[in-house]
């Protein structure tokens, strides 16, 4: 076979393989163009169309999906705006060279940042461009039909066959009912029974996409009309739904605060226990916070406990539990003995054994033992369980209250808050405000039990740390319009994925013919879109289920003992035809003796028959040796050298004998 015919078929090999697992996926295909140095120039449209298949492609989606996952990296680990303002502050304060730098580049507000959104909007336009062409080719697809068989169903990767005696029809009738029944898209074409299967697949692969889309939307809906707030309340006080109760609220561009959904609730009691003893000495067991709410402006009164991750659910809104800690009650006299402040104060904990700081204020009321009005301040550290004196610094050995004690230092003068400019209530600002001195002159600071008092130096008053300590809670109120779809689309992606990644879309092909011998022939071959051992096994199922309804024909054993016979008296007559070419070669040569030539001359015993007669017992031994037959034979008589045609042996021959000189013989 020549080289041209072999890459011919080779080619149309791949053709047949290429017609088979046509449109085994919804892949856009890419439009291919010319190339080459007078190409006309592409123009604003050719230039558009060519930017449009570049982001609406597979790699230029997984890029952009990449870069937005990188992008939400430094909205991890750097504060933000927004979350958390006294991070974002203390961070400005402490990295003044990264700072603005950050700033510059919209770090501190990442996912409001302009290239942030960029990548989004990107994201969301190449996901919608490739979505669209893969929906109607999918869908052209569904409503089509399995390809007809090829010619050479012995080139595919998976292919069995065997004869039975059942009719075509009957065949082709009982691989339709199969493979329907095996839940195949299945129908006769050409002869051949065509089936598919694994639409799965690709409609996995497109709700993986669509449920990114419905994410991404869900996210931009939350980011425009969500709403978010903190509020810290003490045992015993309420909240209202309402703007001016929030400690801090922010919401998206799209929101108003009309839909603030109506409720209040107060806090009753913090629950709060904790392991004593072990590894985990100090982690929380109990951590639950026990209201009573109310829907809407006069609805009935009802109790909810609060947990970490069991907020309370108002409408569309959500209350969760996000912290705790301590409120000493403090009592704070003038120098005339008069109660100016009796106040819970809410201190900040530092650390997870309930280790808390803060500051407590006297804005008004107070007056000196002069009569002169002032303002006082606090700077308080507290801890619910001291270790006792001399046993290190002054922390929390557990989170209860166990041994709670109040440490303070006092100032007097004005806090600065007059001036109008907002102040942090847990920071003391004492840039206006004179220090108490104690006996030696330095801060008067003191550590202070339940029930202790501090007294102020020069009649200016005291404070005193009172038996009642109360505990407060931190709650989220937020409202996120678009976190049911963002559920939905996350569950619909994981889904998705799943079937675009373990169902295989494969076809299969059932042919039966009938053959010269009357007796049906039955192929059946399948194809995968990719490498897999599951359709050869599938196919074997498939072929054993059929073949039970097309059982194997026997072999015809009569025919295979008359086609042995024939052959066996075609070698006997070969054997004989060769044997009279020999003898007449050796009457041409002009001797008798010719037919029994020389063993130096003789050739193969694969050629000629050996022996003393042709044919006869000597030839059975001769097949079984190579040349040791050939001494055994006595050399003949040289012939006489005018005998004519010694030179030339004879051309009907088939195995002709060359000639022998004299001297042959005679070795």
């Amino acid at each position: 076979m020549s080289k041209t015919t072999t890459t011919r078929d080779a080619s149309a090999a791949q053709d047949e393989l290429g017609a088979a697992g046509a449109q085994l996926s919804t892949a856009p295909l890419d439009e291919v163009t010319g190339g080459g140095p007078n190409l006309p120039a592409l123009g604003v449209i050719g230039w558009f169309r060519w930017i449009w298949r570049q982001l609406t492609s597979m790699r230029v989606a997984l890029l952009l999906l990449l870069l937005l996952s990188l992008g939400a990296i430094p909205g991890s680990l750097i504060p933000q705006q927004g979350t958390d303002e006294l991070k974002v502050q203390d961070f400005k304060d402490t990295h003044t060279t990264l700072a603005p730098i950050y700033e510059k580049l919209g770090l501190f507000h990442v996912y409001s940042s302009v290239w942030f959104s960029a990548i989004y909007i990107l994201l969301f336009v190449s996901l919608i461009g490739c979505i669209v062409p893969r929906t109607w080719q999918f869908v052209g697809q569904l409503r089509g039909r399995p390809p007809a068989a090829p010619k050479r169903l012995t080139r595919l990767p998976a292919y069995t066959t065997w004869r039975t005696d059942a009719s075509p029809e009957q065949v082709n009738e009982a691989a339709l009912a199969l493979l329907k029944q095996r839940r195949f898209r299945s129908h006769q074409v050409g002869g051949a029974v065509a089936a598919e299967k694994g639409y799965l697949r690709e409609a996995g692969n497109l709700a993986f996409h669509i449920a990114l889309i419905v994410l991404l939307l869900a996210f931009a809906a939350g980011q425009l009309f969500k709403s978010e707030g903190g509020k810290l309340i003490m045992e015993g006080d309420g909240f209202s739904n309402t703007l001016t109760q929030y400690d801090d609220f922010k919401s998206g561009s799209l929101f108003s605060t009309d839909e603030l959904e109506p409720f209040s609730f107060r806090l009753r009691s913090f629950e709060g226990t904790y392991e004593t003893s072990g590894p985990q000495r100090g982690t929380a067991r109990t951590y639950k916070a026990h209201v009573s709410y109310t829907e809407g402006a006069d609805g009935p009164e009802k109790q909810k406990a609060i947990e970490v991750n069991k907020p309370l659910e108002v409408g569309g809104t959500k209350v969760y539990l996000i912290g705790h800690g301590y409120a000493p009650t403090v009592t704070v006299r003038d120098g005339r003995g008069k109660v100016v402040s009796r106040v819970s104060v809410p201190l900040l904990p530092i650390d997870s054994m309930g280790t808390a700081t803060g500051a407590i204020k006297v804005l008004d009321g107070y007056r000196d033992k002069n009569g002169k009005k002032e303002q006082l301040g606090f700077n308080a550290f507290f801890v619910p369980t001291f270790a006792g004196e001399g046993n290190g610094q002054m922390f929390s050995q557990f989170p209860a209250p166990f041994n709670p004690r109040l440490a303070l230092s006092a100032y007097h003068g004005s806090l600065g808050v007059d001036s109008g400019i907002p102040q942090n209530v847990y920071q003391l600002d004492t840039r206006k405000m004179q220090k108490f001195k104690d006996a030696k002159g330095e801060l008067l600071k003191k550590r202070l039990k339940i029930g202790e008092t501090m007294k102020l130096p020069n009649g200016a008053g005291s404070i005193t740390f009172e038996k009642e300590l109360k505990q407060w809670a931190t709650f989220q109120i937020s409202q996120e319009p678009g976190s049911g779809w963002a559920l939905g689309g996350a569950i619909a992606a994981i889904a998705g994925l799943a079937g675009s990644l373990f169902i295989q879309r494969r076809r299969v092909w059932v042919r039966a013919v009938r053959g010269a011998d009357g007796v049906t022939v039955v192929e059946m071959a399948g194809l995968g879109r990719s490498e897999s051992a599951k359709v050869p096994e599938e196919l074997a199922a498939l072929a054993e289920s059929l073949h039970e309804q097309a059982p194997s024909a026997p072999e015809p054993e009569a025919a295979v003992t008359a086609d042995a016979a024939d052959t066996a008296d075609t070698a006997d007559a070969a054997d004989a035809a060769d044997t009279a070419e020999a003898a007449e070669a050796a009457d041409t040569a002009g001797t008798a003796e010719a037919a029994a030539p020389s063993g130096k001359d003789m050739p193969s015993v694969n050629d000629v028959p050996s022996g003393k007669d042709a044919g006869g017992p000597g030839a059975e031994e001769a097949s079984d040796t190579e040349e040791t037959a050939a001494p055994e034979t006595p050399a003949p008589e040289p012939p006489d050298k005018d005998t004519p045609g010694k030179d030339t042996p004879d051309t009907d021959d088939p195995h002709p004998t060359p000639a022998v000189p004299a001297e042959g013989a005679e070795k």
